[in-house]
């Protein structure tokens, strides 16, 4: 995820998502709470939970996120 971006907040109906940190730092915004997550930990998101991931920082960074099922079609915008 590129320095100084994010996504927009959102929920997904159906998905269960986990995020990994593999590189940098993130601001997980989940449910109208922050925490911040560094490299090797992760969150589980559960469906119907509003969400959002940041990257405050100057350098870009990377995770994994694993969905399922899929959130094709399945993300409704806040």
């Amino acid at each position: 995820m590129p320095a100084g971006t994010s996504e927009r907040k959102h929920r997904h109906e159906k998905a269960k998502q986990f995020f990994f940190i593999l590189r940098g730092e993130v601001i997980m915004w989940i449910n109208g709470e922050e925490i911040t997550l560094y490299p090797q930990e992760g969150c589980t998101i559960l469906p119907g939970t509003p969400h959002q991931i940041r990257n405050n920082s100057h350098v870009d960074n990377e995770f994994f996120v694993i969905s399922t099922p899929s959130t094709k079609g399945d993300r409704t915008l806040l």
